[in-house]
């Protein structure tokens, strides 16, 4: 067995708080320039958490790591510190036990077979890995120059007495420096040969000298910077650069120096026989890789020089890798310092996340480039000579042979400010594959992301150019009149902006209950919202944010103040910060103080003092379904479970006679389960190995995986593993919605993560490797693309990021709010949201990765729980006077399953006016032990079967009440299973738990019976008390009577209702589309199987 500390391929990091102790490795850098110093700095971040590696830093130069980019500003300022890309503090301040270097001492000999490298000051280090980062000399043409005096006529500082220079490094800019201030001559020139972009930076330092009457670039392409602009673009810089007081020969070359009896430089001549004077001579024609030491040591070199690498960087030593100019990638390398830090970033992440992810590769860069050269904005993107030569890609469909026929070009110039754009696209100008911008570079970003997609331009490529004209961002906005809001009650966004103007409506419970939009499913609300406070907006209103009337703070605020005071209760949280201390909430602050309190607290839902806060689902730890049953959805980390536990639960189905579906969070939800069968259901799956999956809750469903680099031959990341471990630590957690997250193991994104409130992708490309992370996705009513929070994150990084964001989401959300929804009213949207959670704007991420900390450590099965402290409760009774049982919707057979019948349409049956019941009379009935009912917190409530009638009591604030069971909406016996409140007026009312009618249950009010939010609904009510002997009695009237007005076979819903409707609906596709259902023969029902289980088509 592999010990702890020993990597396993495509593992997941463990989490944060338990480190794991291995001895160090000994990584030695030779080099400090640019791409040693982004190696570096990705290094310390990689490894944080491993502290895998001693890192050793071997540099040559006497300097700490600077911008070598930045040189061609050098003379402006002639401050060295101005180029350090670290301030001295970094060095002053490092862990020496985790870093060091060494400055002034470069390696001169490399012994592979002991793994040890030798200074010139006679050091040596060991090493588990070498990376080379020794960069590239530039290029002299040794055979115009004579061979110098003193000096090696290999070493290019030799010929600096000449007058002759190569722009490379500081040492070459000083050295400039101090030869043009020992320049007597009446008139100075300076000679720049080549005009690339070292030739454009030399030619800006030398003019930045001011010694020179003038600088001279020779160029032989007909145009400056030819390798990165087409002839347009690189005459209008040519044009500036010229305007700027350097003068430009193009098309011409150097093809003599000429050389005073001192060995100075006095004048060159060119291909076209001109003779110019000149005292000094700056070569930028090219560089060579410093691959000298590896030479020595017998490492395999490219033919055009440069350490031959393979994709990962890895030499032909395979603990010896290169990055940066010294390393020649299928024969190719590269002067820019993008691809040199790409490969610093693919090392960094190979050596210290391979073993948790796909190893990352390096692919053919992005050598476009953004410049700001002599104060003229210039950038190459893409493919940016695509209509010159053939395609590098192109989609599938078009064939490369004819070039000119597959590319378009769409440019705009602009003589007047000096501005040239150039986009390239496909011949049907759906795909941008590459441009080229001058003066005006601002879209380089946008430009240069839709070209490295390879997807569909959003917009015409004109409209890259010149902009669209502006939409609202207002989503609701863009909404017309007749789109449809609710479908479930089929309610326009135009009916429900015209109440809220004309003043029928002016709240949204009044919007609700007015047009019914919200009030059965609920998935329209957030939308109906958004109308309301649009709508308030235009009207000049002003919109209050309160949770309720019982508060008139909103849910983030009510969060922070909970959170910061340590309220505990219910009552503590309204007595101190209610509108009206001693109230006793309603159905909307109620479940969305309960769910801060669990955030905070993880109070068990089944406790005396919150079981009265819990939304419908939470009160019995599982889905109430349309019948009154409950669904178990068991824990399926990642969708992953064993054939073992499969069996468990197809044997508890079975037992239970359950049906069973695998849902769309790969899950299997076992539906149909009893109440007075929970607790023995979850003891069951407990012995089995499963733990509650929370299907039931606002809290985080499930993180839904593909199978990643696990199995697939297109993985790149172990995307089972990852999402385990994400589900395993956020699972429990209480949230103001439910959350979900998916984890795909490459772009191909099987798992469907885009969707998901946070969304994982495995990645591995030029710009680094780990996983993307999407934010703010889901399904829904309102679907929502998730947002991209933070690319190429590191495996071991993915979960204190993850931390962060759902931890700010979870202090910041309001009531009911989805992620998506939090995230596009979150003003600053994404940018804002990536600011405090990536980059630590307020300052707070640590405090919220040690809140999820402590939050995460409180975990427990909540059916394990009630499982031993509930076996005997009676709330976990159908009726808690009796053991008789009632199904109260008719069970019907169908594909070899048990499922409730249909909810009929129209079921004809025409509701009494239960309020108004008129009884003949009415006697005290003694119905349960009143300690069956217990006076809780926010309340308790029970179900009693008189006769055949089923009677929901209740208990609040020490005062007993009693209705029917049945909401009369859709004759569901559900009510004592809902949400106590009271009400503006002090009624106490009874949410019904499926479709949210509000039923008044005051028996002493006129309005009593009566539905709040429904007209056409009411329930009869009755009085109650307790008697001296502690039992309850209700004041009820005959059975026979009770039974003729209320009794469940009355109410009951009857297949016959609606099965020949719902069945003549699919038996006519059937024979239109000849489709074939299976249907199972039911030999036997319950707890033992068919024993044919052959299929009758």
């Amino acid at each position: 067995m592999l010990e702890a500390s020993e990597p396993v391929s495509h593992g997941i990091p463990p989490l944060p708080g338990r480190p794991v102790e291995r001895p160090r490795k000994n990584l030695v850098v030779i080099g400090f320039g640019m791409v040693a110093m982004a190696f570096l700095e990705k290094m310390l971040i990689n490894d944080e958490k491993e502290n895998e590696y001693k890192i050793t830093i071997l540099a040559e130069e006497p300097y700490l790591a600077y911008n070598r980019v930045g040189l061609t500003e050098y003379f402006e300022h002639r401050n060295f510190d101005n180029l350090l890309l670290s301030p001295k503090e970094f060095y002053d301040n490092r862990d020496q036990s985790k870093w060091d270097f060494r400055l002034d001492d470069p390696v001169v000999e490399l012994n592979r077979e002991e793994k040890k490298v030798k200074t010139s000051k006679g050091m040596t280090y060991s090493y588990d890995k070498l990376v080379f980062a020794t960069g590239s000399n530039a290029v002299l043409p040794l055979n115009l120059l004579p061979e110098p005096r003193n000096g090696d006529k290999e070493v290019l500082s030799s010929y600096r007495p000449m007058g002759v220079f190569v722009y490379r490094n500081i040492d070459d800019l000083n050295a400039m420096l101090s030869f043009s201030k020992t320049l007597t001559h009446k008139t100075k020139k300076a000679v720049v040969i080549g005009g690339g972009l070292l030739g454009l930076e030399a030619a800006k330092a030398l003019q930045d000298i001011q010694l020179y009457d003038n600088v001279i670039i020779s160029h032989r392409s007909s145009w400056l910077l030819s390798q990165q602009l087409d002839e347009k673009g690189g005459n209008l810089l040519t044009e500036k650069v010229t305007d700027l007081g350097i003068i430009a020969r193009v098309s011409t070359t150097v093809e003599e120096l000429i050389f005073d009896e001192n060995q100075k430089l006095k004048q060159v001549r060119y291909n076209n026989g001109e003779i110019e004077d000149c005292q000094l001579l700056c070569y930028t024609i090219g560089i060579k890789p410093r691959d000298e030491l590896a030479c020595s040591a017998k490492i395999e070199t490219a033919p055009r020089g440069g350490l031959k690498v393979n994709d990962s960087l890895q030499t032909s030593d395979e603990n010896i890798f290169a990055i940066g100019e010294c390393a020649s990638w299928n024969n190719n390398t590269y002067g820019l310092i993008a691809p040199g830090v790409t490969m610093a970033d693919i090392l960094a992440f190979n050596l210290t996340q391979a073993k948790y992810h796909t190893p990352s590769t390096f692919s053919e860069p992005d050598v476009g480039t953004r410049l700001k050269l002599m104060g003229v904005d210039v950038a190459s993107f893409g493919d940016y000579f695509a209509d010159k030569n053939e395609p590098k890609w192109l989609p599938r469909g078009f064939d490369k042979k004819d070039c000119k026929c597959l590319t378009k070009s769409l440019i705009y110039e602009d003589p007047v400010q000096g501005f040239y754009t150039k986009l390239i696209v496909t011949k049907d100008g759906k795909y941008l594959l590459g441009g080229i911008l001058v003066g005006d570079t601002k879209n380089f970003t946008k430009f240069s992301a839709l070209a490295k997609t390879k997807k569909p331009l959003p917009c015409s490529v004109s409209e890259l150019i010149l902009g669209k004209p502006g939409e609202s961002e207002d989503d609701v906005s863009m909404l017309s009149d007749d789109t449809q809001v609710c479908s479930c009650h089929n309610v326009s966004k135009g009916r429900l902006a015209e109440k809220v103007r004309d003043g029928t409506c002016t709240t949204i419970s009044e919007l609700s209950s007015c047009t019914k939009a919200g009030t059965a499913c609920g998935g329209c609300l957030p939308t109906v919202k958004s109308i309301f406070e649009a709508e308030m907006v235009k009207m000049g209103k002003t919109i209050s944010h309160a949770l309720c009337i019982h508060f008139k703070q909103s849910r983030a605020d009510l969060f922070s103040l909970i959170m910061v005071r340590r309220y505990q209760s219910f009552r503590q949280v309204m007595e101190e910060l209610g509108n009206e201390p001693g109230a006793s909430g309603c159905e909307i602050c109620k479940p969305c103080i309960g769910s801060i309190l669990s955030t905070l607290f993880n109070r068990h839902l089944l406790s005396a003092d919150v079981h009265g806060l819990q939304e419908t689902n939470d009160r019995m730890l599982g889905n109430m379904q349309r019948n009154g049953t409950y669904s178990v959805v068991p824990r399926c980390s990642a969708g992953e479970i064993t054939p073992e536990k499969l069996i468990a639960l197809g044997q508890i189905a079975k037992k239970f006679d359950l049906y069973t579906k695998i849902t769309g969070g790969q899950r299997i939800d076992l539906f149909g389960a009893k109440k007075q069968d929970l607790i023995q259901i979850w003891e069951d799956l407990n012995e089995a190995g499963f733990e509650s999956g929370q299907a039931y809750g606002k809290t985080l469903r499930n993180v839904k995986s593909c199978v990643g680099s696990t199995w697939c031959r297109f993985g790149v990341g172990d995307s089972v593993g990852l999402a385990i471990r994400l589900e395993e630590r956020y699972k429990g957690i209480r949230s103001p919605h439910k959350f979900k997250g998916g984890v795909s193991g490459c772009i191909r994104d099987c798992a469907e993560m885009h969707g998901k409130d946070f969304g994982l992708s495995a990645v591995q490309n030029e710009t680094g490797s780990g996983y993307n992370v999407f934010v703010g996705g889901n399904g829904g009513m309102k679907p929502a693309h998730g947002q991209l929070l933070k690319a190429s994150v590191l495996p071991d990084q993915v979960i204190p990021l993850l931390d962060r964001y759902l931890m700010f989401y979870l202090r910041t959300a309001d009531k009911l709010q989805r992620t998506a929804r939090w995230l596009e009213n979150l003003p600053g949207g994404i940018e804002y949201l990536r600011d405090v959670i990536v980059y630590d704007k307020l300052g707070i991420a640590q405090e919220l990765e040690d809140q999820m900390n402590e939050l995460v450590g409180h975990y427990y099965d909540e059916w394990d729980e009630a499982v031993k402290n509930q076996k005997n409760d009676p709330r976990f009774k159908q009726f808690i006077n009796t053991d008789q049982e009632q199904e109260t919707v008719e069970i019907i057979r169908e594909r070899g399953q048990r499922r409730p019948a249909n909810w009929p349409v129209d079921d004809n049956l025409k509701r009494e006016d239960f309020k108004g019941i008129t009884w003949s009379s009415l006697a005290w009935k003694k119905i349960c032990p009143s300690t069956d009912l217990p006076d809780q917190e926010a309340g308790s409530s029970a179900t009693v079967l008189v006769s055949d009638t089923q009677i929901a009591i209740f208990r609040l604030n020490g005062k007993l009440f009693a209705s029917q069971n049945m909401c009369g909406h859709k004759r569901a016996f559900v009510l004592s299973e809902g949400i106590l409140g009271t009400d503006e007026n002090h009624n106490t009312y009874i949410s019904c738990p499926l479709h949210k009618r509000n039923y008044i249950i005051d028996n002493d009010k006129d309005e009593s019976g009566s539905c709040k939010n429904d007209a056409a609904q009411s329930v009869a009510v009755f009085e109650v008390k307790d008697g001296e002997d502690g039992n309850i009695y209700i004041k009820l009237p005959p059975d026979s009577e009770l039974d003729d007005m209320l009794g469940t076979k009355r109410w009951k819903v009857k297949q016959e209702e609606s099965e020949k409707t719902h069945n003549e609906v699919f038996k006519n596709i059937d024979l239109k589309f000849k489709i074939k259902v299976p249907k199972r023969p039911l030999t036997t029902v319950g707890g033992s199987c068919s024993t044919d289980a052959s299929l009758d088509w």
